[in-house]
């Protein structure tokens, strides 16, 4: 009887996988060999071999304006390091014949370091030293040429701020290692870096890669990039008159802050003395603080506006309410005097007329009706004695006196701005309040956070922290603010056809060496927000100890720096700023032959990749210039208010992406 066969086939895709995997067994096989093989002729050659685990420093994150323009980015760099032991033992063997002296020569001509320095460095007994970080691609391929055992370099970035001071304490600094150690690259750090990575390889003490070497490792992933509520066309007006500022005052330093106070996004910010964050290690650190967030000084009258605030909230005075105004008020130990006391006494004026005047005797009487307990409250409730929140390092809290040490002479000061300290953003986040109706909300100066495909991780949105005042208060002081402007003392920020509120400041400095108030020394400031009925702009300006013959009030000084920021930027938003200028809100088809417009462009010749036609801007508002170039990826420097008038490049011209376009604008005439 026949039985069955047990024995069983394979079948034909058992036969494919076996194949495959002998094919793989194989192969791997004969790399393992090979780097036996390798390693053997290498140790024979007295070279041996080593596994270097490196990490990977992610691309960090770019940071980009409101409108899209690059403000901060990073570019591939070298380290440069040696291996001194494997340059002496190549020397010893006579496998490299130059002498040290002649190797530090060399690499210090590369790198523009002093031989001598990177001597020192080659007679180490060490496996590793460093030698130069931040070394452009070019000057490390030709160290590399030189083929000098044991030299070799690593991937770093650099970060460059192509734009140089613009914005330059919002945007802080990074350091060698790629973090960010100040302003908005350290607050946002964790979201610019990316995530690291490594890599495992082996290497021969030359340097040198192993071939056929098994390497192994783990990408790294780019930062997130962010965009700022930065308007590049705002902050140039900042900086512009930041200069001016600088110049005309000879001001120990000069600070201007830029906000939209129904939002709390920071429009513009900086500072003189400023610095380039690309050379960062040039000026001392003092330089580069961002003053409009960490300078706690004492406000002076612009603080009038906060004291008035709360006192037509609790409904203690009206707007026409008189106080009597001799000149000097007598607060024991202490005479209270105003500004212009020895000029002439004011008499019996109204409230609204007290702040028109900037008087001291008639704030400190509203202050005192407020009483130091109420008054604590709503310091407070404005937000001074504590950080705002903003998003970017090195914020201060500024400083109010405890209530239960407040005396009468306290309260009556610090009505007019004496005896707290406060910060910029601090004290224009507060008048914003006033500005949009009552509500403080959280100054903020990044507005989006995107992934590096693109894609937008974060949206920013508006915080408001609560409701300081009511709306009818808030336009009550506001109306009050535009008398200020239009027949008081801030006369210097009047624009026709705009309604401008606004607020002086005059402060006398404490004198360090007496611990009293100085006679020569003054903080001038202005603040003002424009449209009063619609406010699109909220400004701050403050100048640190004038030393100009024009004086020291901040009227005169600070005023038309206000003024011209607003100005600029009520043009930029396309809103008439006089009464014989026009916007393209307001042009009508018969107007359209006056207003100069574009023209179609012939460029000069095909362009390239990388490569950007400029295009025509004439007659074009600073918006729409603005929004033109960004989305041409093209920088931008503006002169002149108005409509643009003048370029170059001229249009037509072929430009590489990122270059940048001078603008100068012109009011339309009739």
């Amino acid at each position: 009887m026949k039985t069955k066969s047990k024995v069983k086939y394979f079948s034909r895709d058992r036969w494919v996988q076996v194949i495959l995997l002998s094919v793989v067994v194989l192969v791997f096989g004969r790399l393992v060999f090979l780097q036996v093989v390798q390693a053997s002729d290498l140790k024979a050659k007295g070279i041996e071999r080593r596994t270097i685990d490196q990490s990977l420093r992610p691309d960090r994150g770019v940071i980009f304006d409101a409108q899209g323009n690059v403000l901060a980015q990073s570019i591939p760099v070298k380290q440069v390091y040696a291996d001194p032991r494997t340059l002496n033992i190549a020397m010893e063997k006579k496998q490299f014949k130059k002498s040290k002296d002649e190797v530090a020569k060399d690499l210090g001509g590369i790198l523009e370091i002093d031989p001598q320095e990177i001597l020192d460095k080659l007679n180490k007994d060490l496996a590793w030293v460093n030698l130069a970080h931040q070394v452009e691609v070019a000057k490390a391929d030709e160290i590399l040429a030189l083929k000098i055992p044991g030299v070799g370099c690593s991937d770093e970035e650099k970060r460059i701020y192509p734009m140089g001071v613009f914005a330059s304490s919002v945007l802080g600094i990074v350091n060698q290692e790629g973090h960010g150690v100040e302003g908005a690259e350290y607050y946002y750090d964790k979201e610019l870096f990316g995530k690291p990575g490594f890599q495992s390889k082996e290497q021969d003490t030359r340097a040198r890669s192993i071939l056929d070497a098994l390497n192994q490792g783990d990408p790294s992933r780019p930062g997130n990039s962010i965009n700022l509520t930065i308007d590049s066309t705002i902050q140039y007006y900042v900086e512009q008159q930041l200069d001016e500022a600088q110049k005309a005052t000879n001001a120990k330093s000069v600070t201007i802050l830029a906000m939209d106070p129904k939002t709390g996004r920071v429009l513009g910010m900086g500072s003189r003395p400023s610095f380039d964050p690309t050379d960062y290690a040039k000026v001392a650190p003092e330089v580069r603080r961002n003053l409009a967030i960490s300078m706690s000084y004492e406000p002076g009258s612009t603080f009038k506006i906060i004291t008035g605030a709360a006192a037509l909230e609790e409904g203690l005075i009206q707007p026409d309410e008189t106080f009597d105004d001799p000149g000097f008020l007598r607060i024991p130990p202490l005479y209270i005097t105003n500004w212009d006391s020895d000029q002439k006494p004011h008499g019996f004026i109204t409230f609204t007329e007290g702040m028109q005047l900037s008087s001291n005797v008639v704030l400190a009487q509203v202050g005192r009706s407020l009483g130091k307990e109420r008054f604590d409250t709503y310091l407070k409730a404005f937000g001074f004695g504590q950080k705002t929140g903003i998003d970017i390092s090195g914020e201060e809290s500024g400083l109010l006196l405890p209530a239960e040490r407040v005396r009468d002479i306290d309260v009556a000061t610090m009505s007019f701005g004496q005896a707290n300290s406060v910060t910029p953003i601090q004290l224009l986040t507060a008048i914003s309040a006033v500005a949009n109706g009552g509500t403080l909300y959280r100054p903020y100066i990044v507005d989006k956070i995107s992934s590096f495909d693109g894609q937008t991780v974060q949206q920013q949105k508006p915080t408001p922290v609560r409701q300081v005042i009511s709306e009818s208060t808030a336009t009550q002081m506001t109306n009050i603010l535009e008398e200020v402007v239009s027949d008081g003392t801030g006369h210097t920020a009047y624009i026709p056809g705009i309604r401008v509120a606004g607020k002086t400041g005059t402060a006398q400095k404490v004198d360090p060496a007496t611990g009293a108030y100085s006679k020569t020394d003054f903080v001038a400031s202005f603040a003002a927000y424009a449209p009063a009925e619609d406010p699109k702009i909220a400004v701050l300006v403050i100048i640190d100890t004038p030393n100009t013959e024009d004086g020291h009030q901040g009227g005169t000084l600070a005023g038309p720096r206000a003024k011209a920021i607003i100005e600029g930027a009520l043009q930029y938003y396309g809103l008439p700023v006089a009464n014989d200028t026009q916007s393209t809100v307001t042009i009508s088809p018969s107007d359209t032959a006056v207003r100069p417009t574009p023209q179609q462009v012939v460029p000069e010749r095909v362009p390239l990749g990388g490569e950007i036609v400029i295009p025509d801007l004439t007659g074009m508002t600073m918006r729409e210039v603005g929004e033109t170039l960004a989305k041409s990826e093209l920088h931008f420097n503006f002169s002149g208010t108005g409509l643009a008038i003048q370029q170059s490049p001229q249009p037509g011209k072929i430009v590489t992406r990122g270059s940048p376009v001078e603008v100068k604008f012109s009011p339309l005439s009739q």
